[in-house]
């Protein structure tokens, strides 16, 4: 019975904490990141208030770990990498165009996503410099894993390129989510203008690595 009861705890917790946390993606989605004040969440959510503090230590620890739980580059961690097993042969090329595609279909497809977007630009906030400082401890793991033994000294381009590739996803998403779908001529919100996209991304990828790895062996 002992055990039963703290199996239930367990669950009653995690139901407990997904409500919080669906409370902060409802708010950020419908109100804006300004909105998310302790007892609206609370509210939505449809659990005391002191559980916040009881559950995440407070609105900070909510606020990361919801955080953790929307951003692309987050996700992606040493363990995500190592479950993928990336061809390290290829100096990361296949892997980096697999998860260039997979970064515009995901924030494309997640309004709370693009809202943290626009989030994690309008305000400065100790959550939102934590999650930021996760994408490029990520990153750098993945970087030094794969990218660097093939690129050596011309890693600072490679990572210029890469920087550019993923702010300007990031960038069409968000544009035609807000303003209209058609950049450049390009309909991202069209099937046919997605595909685009994300053949220019393979060119993108497959140019950077052939020239940039030629260039060095001169």
């Amino acid at each position: 019975m002992e055990r039963k009861s703290a199996a239930g705890s367990i669950r009653n917790k995690e139901r407990s904490k997904k409500k919080f946390l669906d409370a902060v993606g409802k708010i950020l989605t419908t109100k804006g990141y300004a909105a998310l004040k302790i007892n609206d969440i609370a509210a939505i959510a449809g659990v005391d208030k002191k559980m916040i503090y009881t559950y995440f230590g407070g609105m900070d620890g909510l606020m990361d770990e919801y955080l953790r739980t929307q951003d692309y580059w987050v996700r992606v961690n040493s363990k995500e990498v190592e479950k993928i097993q990336p061809n390290l042969e290829d100096g990361g090329r296949s892997f980096i165009e697999a998860m260039l595609i997979s970064q515009f279909d995901y924030v494309y497809n997640n309004k709370e996503a693009q809202k943290l977007l626009l989030w994690s630009i309008s305000e400065p906030r100790k959550s939102l410099k934590k999650m930021i400082d996760e994408q490029e401890e990520n990153g750098e793991y993945i970087f030094k894993l794969m990218m660097t033994p093939h690129f050596k000294e011309k890693m600072g381009v490679y990572r210029s390129i890469m920087a550019i590739m993923v702010a300007g996803l990031y960038y069409m998403n968000m544009y035609s989510a807000l303003n209209g779908s058609v950049f450049c001529g390009v309909d991202i919100n069209s099937p046919d203008g997605r595909e685009h996209v994300k053949k220019a991304i393979s060119f993108l990828i497959d140019s950077t690595y052939k020239h940039l790895k030629s260039e060095q062996d001169e």
